[in-house]
């Protein structure tokens, strides 16, 4: 390598002159870069040069040797500091050790001792540059790597292979910022099943993935990475309420896919958490919340909270993964689907069992799952409001094909009663819908903003939900409601037109005679004198 460089620093030159003649500085490995009289001129040159050695005398004019060590160690802390000095004085070599310098060396130099010195400098400094090449290297190495950590531990978290108290040291390591407070778990699905025949599923999905990260990361201080096929965001947010607001965002990218790429994209969004250690269960509702595209469409967000406040009552910890399938075809399947489940169940799990015993914990564990899945929908099913112990004594005496026409007729009965409750609470969603607008169609600003924000939903899942329940957009139905109003009062008033328009929501009362002349085909003025006409 390199020779390193040494500033020689002496008021006496002909003493600098000597260390440069008696010392072979080539064959140790150091070259002088020049010399200096004074300390003021030294801290120039070090400025200039920069020398991985200063070897400095202490009384000096201008600026002694103890005022430049102590600049150079505060500005340069990289050089090596060596001094050298007649004054064999205890508080100057006590102040040397506190400048964490190298050796303090009494004239006259001893050009043995010297090169003694010089030596141990050399493997000194080879070995700092050697520490400091591998760390540079490992650091190098850290920070190819660290979007792979990061990816890592993120599946970990929503994996719940985290523990709790670990999560700031592992934040800290891998230089992730998660400070919420509040987060949530976005799964982003997009469809290979549904897409041009010419379109590579997987160019389709990396193209949907750098839309989503460019279009939502920002704003929702999200962290993206793939996790079993699908793209998941951890999204981060000061309040709860926000939550409305970003299954709108998701929403509108769902459409832009569609629109820009041509891709149907489902976002699943799960339930907000205020602590890292719940973001699994967020993220199994968030992909639950896919599921759901069945019922709801693609391209669209999904909130598991609005779509199923009463259905959150989650499968998790059942161990037999064809139960847990036979409950998703409960809530999501068609008929077909939820016997060919429920076949499959009894197949794989009740055939195999070798004795009566284990036959009868096997129905115990039915009857409790199916129980515990009724009670977290909050559906009432006659066969369990009576007497479990003959229940399920009445399920150890039957024949298998009974069992399995039993657990089929209990399974679509579940599937029935789930329905007729999401249906009961989007009736009821709607008709709350529409007893705000009879008490605030008066109010010119009401929006959909407004209505939403009162009933606690995203404005996509309200319009999407209202829409197909009345058969109208809530804009259209709102403008429907004040002309109507508006009608009646035009015919049980003698009102002008103008009031009528304020008090139906209506600050212009011309855009109030256009709006009123698209329903009914006349101006108002008109409208009243036609009916008022038509009364005598």
């Amino acid at each position: 390598m390199d020779r390193y460089t040494v500033l020689l620093v002496d008021d006496e030159e002909e003493v600098i002159q000597v260390i440069m003649k008696k010392i072979d500085w080539e064959g140790l490995g150091f070259s002088v870069i020049g010399y200096a009289n004074n300390g003021m001129k030294a801290l120039e040159m070090v400025e200039e040069f920069q020398p991985d050695v200063v070897m400095t005398d202490i009384k000096m004019p201008y600026m002694d040797g103890m005022e430049l060590a102590s600049r150079v160690k505060a500005e340069y802390p990289a050089t090596k500091l060596l001094i050298f000095t007649g004054f064999d004085e205890f508080e100057y070599a006590k102040e040397a050790v506190h400048l964490e310098v190298e050796e303090y060396i009494l004239k006259p130099v001893n050009s043995i001792e010297l090169t003694q010195v010089f030596t141990q400098m050399k493997k000194k400094l080879d070995q700092e540059i050697s520490e400091k090449r591998n760390t540079q290297i490992l650091q190098k190495y850290y920070m190819d790597s660290l979007p792979f950590l990061q990816s890592t531990f993120y599946s970990a978290l929503i994996e719940g292979k985290v523990k709790e108290e670990e999560i700031p040291k592992y934040l800290s390591y891998y230089q992730i910022s998660l400070s919420g407070p509040c987060f949530c778990c976005l799964v982003i699905h997009t469809s290979s099943s549904q897409m041009s025949e010419n379109m590579n599923p997987m160019l389709l999905t990396t193209s949907v993935n750098k839309q989503a990260e460019e279009r939502l990361s920002e704003k929702w201080r999200a962290k993206s990475f793939s996790y079993s096929g699908n793209m998941v965001l951890i999204v981060q947010f000061n309040h709860e309420n926000k939550v409305s607001e970003l299954t709108d965002d998701c929403d509108h990218f769902c459409k832009y896919a569609k629109r820009i790429i041509g891709a149907l994209v489902t976002v699943g969004i799960g339930r907000v958490c205020s602590d890292l250690i719940e973001l699994k269960k967020s993220y199994t509702d968030a992909r639950e919340a896919v599921s759901y595209r069945v019922l709801y469409g693609s391209s669209r967000a999904i909130n598991i909270r609005e779509i199923a406040p009463s259905e959150m009552g989650s499968v998790e910890g059942l161990s037999d993964t064809e139960l847990a399938n036979l409950l998703k075809s409960i809530r999501l399947g068609s008929e077909e689907a939820i016997k060919e489940a429920v076949n499959k169940y009894l197949d794989h799990i009740f055939l195999p069992a070798k004795s009566i015993q284990q036959y009868g914990i096997m129905v115990m564990e039915l009857l409790s799952s199916m129980y515990r899945f009724a009670s977290n929908h909050e559906i009432g099913i006659r066969e369990f409001q009576e007497d479990m112990k003959n229940l399920y004594s009445e399920l150890l005496d039957m024949e298998m094909e009974e069992l399995r026409a039993w657990f089929t007729r209990i399974s679509l009965t579940l599937h029935e009663k789930l329905l007729n409750e999401r249906s009961n609470s989007t009736k009821s969603f709607v008709y709350k819908a529409k007893e705000y607008v009879s008490n605030h169609y008066a109010d010119e600003n009401l929006s959909l903003d407004d209505i939403c924000g009162a009933l606690g939903v995203s404005n996509s899942y309200f319009s999407t939900v209202f829409k197909k329940e009345t058969g109208n957009s809530f804009i259209a139905y709102l403008t429907d409601y004040r002309m109507d109003q508006a009608s009646r009062l035009l015919l049980e008033t003698n009102e002008k037109s103008y009031i009528i328009a304020k008090k139906v929501g209506y600050s212009d009362p011309n855009y109030f005679s256009y709006v009123f002349k698209r329903r009914f085909g006349v101006s108002p003025s008109k409208y009243r004198t036609e009916h008022v006409e038509s009364e005598k």
